[in-house]
């Protein structure tokens, strides 16, 4: 089992991710440059938070363009997991590896804050050890956080079970003063038709050990490396 991070011009939340995985949930990791064009050694692939080439043209929209995310796309096609965190959130919505796009926030300002997310399906590898229902404390730091998609996508993504986190208050409800950054039906994190590519906006990263206040994050590294030793003990 080996997961891999990548590291973009202007990432910042890379050695966060590496921190959690080799030290947190115990887990051979390496750092992935920009410029690799194979990830088939890995069994999980993570893009973190940072602000890759320094958002200067639109967020993730340069970093789709890294010969890296040649490599993600076909090791994705083939079943391989990839967990997008905020920055690469943006990223997988602009290589349209997840349907929709992040907006700026509706108040137009950067938010750095503790938020509440509530679990809303636990048929993914990225959530398989939490509760259906359960409340995660994890933190947001993002100026461009307010997911949007069309009515016939947010349909789809409701039809399909595929909306697997939405801001909530700290007993699980779901409402308008819960969420942080406008995102349409309090959405924080989706997955592909597949299930095996997820996007989060809030950061699990920096929400792994009580030391940070919350470590109710290293759940979702947690469920990616069960479902990884479960895989391997299948084949």
């Amino acid at each position: 089992m080996k997961f891999g991070v990548v590291v973009f011009p202007g990432s910042n939340c890379d050695h966060d991710t590496y921190h959690v995985i080799s030290k947190v949930i115990g887990q051979p990791v390496d750092f992935l440059w920009h410029r690799q064009s194979t990830v088939s050694d890995y069994d999980a692939i993570i893009l973190p938070g940072g602000f890759s080439y320094g958002d200067y043209l639109r967020t993730g929209a340069i970093a789709r363009f890294s010969p890296v995310m040649g490599a993600v796309k076909e090791f994705a096609s083939q079943g391989g997991l990839v967990l997008g965190i905020c920055n690469g959130f943006q990223i997988l919505c602009e290589a349209g590896m997840l349907p929709g796009a992040l907006l700026r926030n509706s108040n137009l300002k950067f938010i750095c804050e503790h938020v509440n997310i509530r679990v809303e399906s636990t048929d993914t590898p990225f959530t398989s050890s939490c509760r259906l229902g359960q409340v995660l404390s994890v933190p947001i730091a993002h100026g461009d956080g307010n997911y949007f998609c069309d009515r016939e996508t947010l349909e789809e993504l409701e039809r399909e079970d595929r909306i697997i986190f939405r801001y909530s208050d700290a007993s699980g409800v779901v409402t308008d003063d819960a969420n942080p950054n406008g995102s349409i039906d309090n959405i924080a994190g989706i997955t592909n038709r597949e299930r095996n590519v997820m996007g989060l906006m809030p950061h699990p990263e920096r929400a792994s050990e009580e030391l940070l206040g919350s470590n109710d994050g290293r759940i979702i590294f947690y469920s990616l490396a069960d479902t990884l030793a479960e895989l391997a003990k299948a084949s």
